[in-house]
């Protein structure tokens, strides 16, 4: 649910199974979610530096823990760090009837 999100807030989750495990994460702003692969552009490493651990401290950008880089939450843009330009993976999300659905077989 979204409300179940802090705003601004994230949470991470998991989708796949066995060697196809992978992890991903959703963004809230207000009355909008993205979601985003959780994998660095820069690296190839995870984002988060602890469970949900995604945004800065204002919650205004999503920060990569292991370089500093930081992305706009709604495109995926780097905008600051090691990888300016590049973009995070999006995962196709909607909110239906204030359920965030996410869909990782739209990668």
């Amino acid at each position: 649910m979204l409300a179940d999100l802090d705003d601004p807030g994230a949470r991470g989750f998991r989708f796949g199974a066995g060697e196809r495990l992978r992890e991903g994460f959703v963004v809230r702003r207000g009355e909008q979610a993205w979601a985003w692969l959780n994998v660095c552009p820069h690296a190839g490493r995870p984002l988060n530096w602890k469970p949900d651990g995604f945004l800065t401290r204002d919650g205004s950008r999503i920060m990569c823990s292991a370089h500093g880089a930081t992305f706009e939450p709604d495109t995926g843009l780097c905008v600051a760090g090691p990888c300016p330009g590049r973009h995070l993976t999006q995962i196709p999300c909607e909110i239906v009837a204030g359920e965030v659905i996410v869909d990782p077989e739209g990668l």
